[in-house]
Formats: structure tokens, sequence, C-alpha cells
């Protein structure tokens, strides 16, 4: 059974037992299942002090020589099939690269979401009364904010890609906390929708930029939950910014403004510090971490580079594929969209979040029409930000223990199918702590995206492909965004009803939707399991010599190769 593991890493087989008399040996293969937090070898304890280096393609003359790093690839130098390190290292390294570069890209996100999510704390201070908006008015606000940081997806990323994301990040920051802290100044519709349309054009990009940024760092077993992580910012912002309202719109009054005028440009100018560090806190890539004032001898000595180099090479030898600040032409964009086998994927990054999608987007407002006051409509959020929280980094390791996105990610529309259908049959009699009870439920959901777009990004095996289908999924899911800020209308609501989840059709549609998500689930399972097997078929009627020579020889790509398996 000489071939790839149906992950897609190259199987010890083919790779471990050649030439071993000549290379140093390497250390034993992790369990498949591991998160790469808590790693142990299979049947026993993990020594700190065994070889850590992973049984890879490099193993193999022929591998070797097909993956090899191009001279053009920014880590070029430090690439070397016979670097052995312990798990000491790794570990060691793995916490220092989490402190150095994952605290700080979380913060960027974090200063995103205050910025992105603001309005939902204004709506409480009275802010549509204020400028004379109506919930139409809101909703259009929230489609034009989605639709332009859509329209922004694959250009900034593309940009990203030819300048660096450690260029084009911390300006993308600095523009648009300019635009956010400018909203002190709205004085009605047309300036509030284009500010909406200016925040969501400035912001576009910026977390498929960000997650190409984290891949030249960490393995794809370690990248789901980093990311998982990375959007713990965003709860972290949501009930930070929970407080923060709770104190900022008490300044209603001063100079005759509005509190939530105050919330803007407070927030704003916070992010812009965010941004204005970014440019001496994101380094290039882990071979480029000197700066000349700041960090003369870089974050990592010569060993550390070499390991950070190798130990991400060996999992994923396809990252050595681009210069990281090497563009895409036209032809190589359209061979990225054209890539069939990642369209389920974006389907399901269009309607995931659909079923929740509403109730979240309408959550304070909606409190404040129960009759909660300003601070108890902000404060009451807070429960349902730590159960999303919490369910977030469940599902992202169950996705890495049990080895199963598909598993992980359905848990979104369980979850949601039976308290939908209950806050259907509410009405306006119903009690309001009964309908919190459910609207925190409902809006503590799982949130599942942060599997999603480490799945996306496994199975684009190329920088490629990875460079556009992150872009893509994310538009992907801001199109979802807009089908569902557009599903609550103020003409669905009860008469005599301020509450905007008593809206019958509007929840109907919701229950329909999620029925249909579990089914696409399951039809994605089917999928990737059937383009496995079908490749497992070729590949194990092939002898060693065929795989071999197809190694050599293939012009295949990607995840069109033969010998790459998808994730599922």
């Amino acid at each position: 059974d000489d071939r790839l593991s149906s992950d897609g890493s190259f199987d010890e087989k083919l790779g471990g037992s050649i030439n071993d008399q000549k290379r140093p040996p390497l250390g034993t293969p992790i369990d498949q299942g591991s998160t790469g937090l808590f790693r142990r070898r299979k049947g026993q304890a993990l020594d700190l002090d065994s070889i850590a280096t992973q049984p890879s393609v490099f193993d193999d003359p022929v591998g070797l020589e097909a993956y090899r790093p191009p001279p053009q690839y920014e880590n070029a130098h430090r690439f070397d099939p016979d670097a052995r390190w312990t798990w000491r290292e790794e570990k060691r390294l793995v916490r220092k690269i989490d402190l150095r570069i994952m605290v700080w890209a979380a913060l960027m996100f974090f200063a995103l979401d205050l910025d992105r999510t603001n309005l939902s704390q204004a709506n409480t201070d009275n802010f549509l009364g204020d400028l004379g908006l109506t919930t139409d008015d809101f909703n259009l606000g929230n489609t034009l904010f989605r639709l332009s940081f859509l329209i922004a997806e694959l250009p900034s990323q593309l940009v990203s890609k030819r300048v660096g994301p450690d260029n084009w990040i911390p300006f993308q920051m600095i523009c648009w906390s300019t635009v956010a802290f400018s909203q002190f100044w709205i004085k009605g519709r047309a300036s509030f929708l284009a500010t909406r349309f200016l925040l969501g054009f400035l912001q576009g990009g910026f977390i498929p930029d960000v997650v190409l940024y984290l891949s030249y760092y960490y393995t794809k077993k370690e990248l789901p939950i980093r990311l998982a992580y990375f959007w713990v910012s965003n709860y972290a912002s949501h009930i930070f910014s929970a407080f923060l309202a709770t104190g900022i719109l008490k300044m209603r009054g001063v100079h005759g403004k509005a509190g939530w005028r105050y919330l803007f440009l407070l927030e704003g100018c916070l992010t812009l510090a965010i941004g204005l560090g970014s440019c001496v806190m994101m380094p290039p890539g882990p071979t480029q971490t000197k700066h000349k004032y700041l960090r003369p001898n870089g974050w990592f000595d010569e060993r550390e580079e070499t390991i950070m180099v190798n130990r991400v090479l060996r999992d994923d030898p396809s990252k050595s594929d681009m210069h990281n600040r090497e563009g895409l032409s036209p032809m190589k964009i359209f061979q990225a969209l054209k890539d069939w086998r990642l369209w389920p994927l974006y389907c399901l990054g269009l309607v995931h979040m659909i079923p929740t999608g509403p109730p979240q987007v309408y959550l304070t407002l909606s409190l404040k029409n129960l009759g909660f006051t300003t601070t108890q409509s902000n404060l009451l959020v807070i429960p349902s930000t730590v159960l999303g929280l919490l369910m977030l980094l469940f599902t992202a390791y169950l996705s890495e223990i049990i080895n199963s996105r598909v598993v992980a990610t359905i848990i979104l529309q369980i979850w949601a199918l039976p308290l939908l259908i209950a806050l259907y049959t509410f009405n306006k009699s119903t009690s309001q702590w009964v309908y919190y009870a459910v609207i925190t439920l409902v809006t503590g959901f799982p949130y599942v995206h942060p599997i999603q777009v480490a799945w996306a990004s496994r199975n684009s095996y190329s920088v490629r492909t990875r460079t556009v289908s992150a872009s893509c999924y994310n538009m992907f899911v801001q199109a979802g965004a807009i089908v569902y800020a557009n599903i609550y209308r103020t003409d669905d609501k009860p008469s005599s009803s301020k509450r905007s989840f008593l809206d019958k059709r509007g929840n109907k549609a919701l229950i329909g939707i999620c029925s249909m998500n579990i089914v696409l689930y399951i039809g994605t399972f089917f999928f990737y399991r059937a383009i496995n097997r079908s490749r497992d078929k070729k590949w194990n009627s092939w002898t060693k010599k065929e795989q071999q020579e197809y190694i050599e020889t293939t012009k295949d790509v990607g995840n069109e190769r033969l010998d790459f398996r998808f994730a599922y």
C-alpha cells in the first residue's frame, strides 16, 4: 500500500524507508487526531527530547526534487531536508510564535470587530431616532457594508499578495479607523450609508489576508485551533465593547452630543493606534523578523528559523510555491476560481450563518424594544457571547480530535433548528425572559466559521489557490450576510409589536434554510469521500515505479494531484 495518507500527508512507507541509513532518523508519526497543542504518539506518552521531525515527501529522492522549494522562495535559505529537532524545541518555538505573531493578529481582529459591530451598541442610544432612520434604512446600511466588504475581498487579497500582508494590513487599518472615528460627524441617512459602505470596503480582505499570513507560521493541524483563538478575539471584542459602551454612552449630552457619537470617536481612535502599531509588529515572514531600530537581531535565531521553515514545509510542501511578495496573473486567478473541488465549501460559506444571522443582527435593538434600558441591553448580550466563545473552542478542538470537519460544523445547524422552531411559536404575550433565554441560546451558537476557513485553506493545497479561495470563501460568507440582513423586515412584524424576532415569515424562512443546510453538509461529506476513494483506487492500482514516475512528471498542481487527499 504505497500511497499518501488520507489527509494528504506523505506516507512513511513511501518516504521514510528509503536511504534511512544515510540520513538522520525521523520522529514517530503523530496521531492524526492530534490537535497540535496536545500531541501524543500512538500508544505512549510524548517524550519531549525525542525527534519531532515528521516524515514527508522530502525523505524520498524523487519527492525531494519534485517538491524542493524554488530559489525565489523567501525562506529557501533555511530549507534543509536533513534538519532534525526535538519536541521540546518545537513546543518552545510554537509558544514563541503564538506570543509574537498570533497575539498581535488577534489584537488586530479585535480592533476590526470593534469598529464593525459598535453600530449595535449605538442602536441602544437612540441612534436611529437621532438620525431619523427606519429599520429598513438600518438594513440598507448593513447591506451596503456587507456588499462593499464582499467587493473588496478579492482585490484586497491580490494587492496583499503583491505588496505583502505586513504592508497592506496596517494600511487597511489606518484607513478604516479614520472612517470609523469620522462617524462622530454623521448627520443623516446619506452620511450613514456612505460611512457604512466605506467601512466595509476598507475592511474587506482583512480576514483572508491574515489567514494567509498565519499559514506561513503554522501547520495544517495547528491552524484551525489558532483560527479558533483568532475568532475568540472577536467574542472578546463583543464583551469588552459591551462594558465600554455602557460607560461611553453615558456621555450623552456632553457638549450637546449623543453618546453614540463618542462611541464611534473613541473606539475609532483606539483602532488607529493598533493600526499604527501593526506597521512594526508584523514581520514579512518567518525568516524576515529583523527591524532596523526595534529588533536588529530579529525575533528568532537561525536554529529557530530552520525549524519553523522545515516543519511547515514538511507538513505542506505547497507553501513554497510562491514568494510572499509575488502577485497572481489573471490566468492564475481564473484557474483558482474554476477549481470545482472547492465549490461545496463556498456554498456552505454562503448559507451556514443565515439561520442565526438575523437574530444576532437585531439582538440589542430587540432587547431595547423588550423594555430593557440601554445599559441592560448592552450587558444582557454578554451571556450569549460567552456561550458562543465556549462553543467556538469546543467545535474547533472537536474537528481536530475526531479529524472530521463535517461533524464539527454541522453542529451549528443542529443547534439552531429546534431554537428557531421555538422562536416561530412565540407571540407578543410571550414572557420577555423566556424570549430572552431562547434568543441567548440562538445567538450563542457554535461559531464554525474558523473551522471552515481552515478547511478551505487545507483543501486548496497551493499558495495560488489558497490566496484566491480564502477571498472567494469569505465573499460567499459576506453574500450570505447580505441575505440575512434583509430577512427581518419592518412590514413583517405583528401590529403593535416592536419585537423583530416575532417576524413569522422571516423565522419560517430561517427554519427552511437550516433544514436545507443539514442536507448540504451531508452532501459535502459524501462529495469529498467519493473523490478520495476514487483517487485511492487509481493510486493503489499503480506500481511503486508508476507512482514515482507520476510524482516526477505530473503537470497536475495543487489539489488536482492524485497523491493529495481532501479533508472532510
